[in-house]
């Protein structure tokens, strides 16, 4: 009986839509820079999507084997969207009890993976899908977010579950946003640039979320690359940028990217730098700096009255960081 009765809770866990079954096949070097990406993202408590950068951490803690840190981030996660959302519960909380459900089965406790499963199917009652065919809107949207972090591959895939997403619920835009995010991404080293239906899709992400300062540097970027005058704008994106919490969707990288597309690295330069002045330990930061140099040692214009000596220190920084 006992092992039929774990046979039943094996088949429910594997049947949930959470990280240990979207995540299959990672290598611990993979792991370790998925962490390193979330330290890049950062915790900042106006971030939409920080449930689910609480929820992707403690997944990502379990694997490289630190279950009890994996539990405080699970834990976390839940906190943080019982806050973010106001409520105690809602469906935003069904990946989130998911994970919970396999941490406690892995660690043997099968009366706490229990309750955790029977909160999903309770969650699933009360908050049913829009439309019987699909994921609920606030998985497929927490699936694609997630996926996005795991390979170029994937983005294509996160970009039809976000646009299945919004499509149920239009009021998030912070969806669209993302979807957008993975497109450009997906076409980030396609030289023809993105095409037009993209750009338009990204200009109307831009409208109906205009806080999200990392669509709005996509925008100026390709925008900058059919031929339009963006350098006004990219100046004040970049006062805009600085005044934002440090984190690698703070926009700061495609903009720098819209600078050496300009041709104007030392504004790129300068603004990395200011971002330094004003948080010298950020490892990101000096990543940025550091590309920026990178970028300029490569078209051969490193100004020989000073800038040789910042570019070394930059490129230490940046060695130190790798190995950080």
């Amino acid at each position: 009986m006992q092992t039929i009765s774990r046979s039943t809770t094996l088949s429910k866990l594997e049947a949930l839509d959470c990280h240990f079954t979207w995540v299959k096949e990672t290598t611990r070097s993979q792991l370790l820079h998925r962490r390193v990406q979330l330290e890049d993202i950062g915790t900042d408590e106006g971030n939409f999507w920080l449930g689910s950068i609480y929820n992707l951490w403690g997944f990502v803690l379990y694997e490289l084997g630190s279950s009890k840190e994996a539990h405080q981030y699970f834990r976390k996660a839940t906190e943080t969207l019982q806050r973010l959302r106001k409520e105690d519960e809602g469906p935003w909380l069904m990946v989130n009890y998911g994970n919970l459900a396999w941490l406690h089965h892995h660690l043997g406790e099968e009366a706490e993976s229990q309750d955790y499963l029977s909160k999903v199917e309770a969650l699933k009652s009360k908050f049913p899908s829009p439309s019987q065919d699909e994921l609920h809107p606030e998985i497929y949207a927490e699936k694609a977010w997630t996926l996005m972090k795991f390979g170029k591959h994937n983005q294509l895939l996160a970009a039809d579950y976000f646009q299945r997403s919004f499509e149920m619920k239009p009021d998030m835009v912070q969806w669209q946003s993302s979807r957008v995010i993975a497109l450009a991404s997906a076409a980030k080293h396609c030289y023809k640039g993105l095409s037009d239906d993209l750009l338009q899709e990204i200009r109307t992400a831009r409208e109906q979320d205009p806080e999200n300062l990392y669509v709005a540097a996509v925008e100026l970027k390709e925008r900058g690359r059919k031929g339009e005058s963006v350098k006004d704008e990219a100046e004040t994106l970049g006062q805009k940028i600085l005044l934002q919490p440090v984190s690698s969707y703070s926009g700061l990288k495609p903009l720098m990217r819209v600078h050496r597309q300009l041709g104007s690295l030392d504004e790129a330069i300068v603004l990395t730098e200011e971002a330094l002045q004003k948080h010298p330990d950020e490892r990101y930061l000096k990543r940025c700096a550091s590309l920026c140099y990178k970028w300029k040692v490569l078209r051969f214009t490193v100004n020989p009255h000073g800038s040789t000596s910042r570019t070394t220190t930059r490129r230490t920084d940046c060695v130190m960081y790798k190995n950080g």
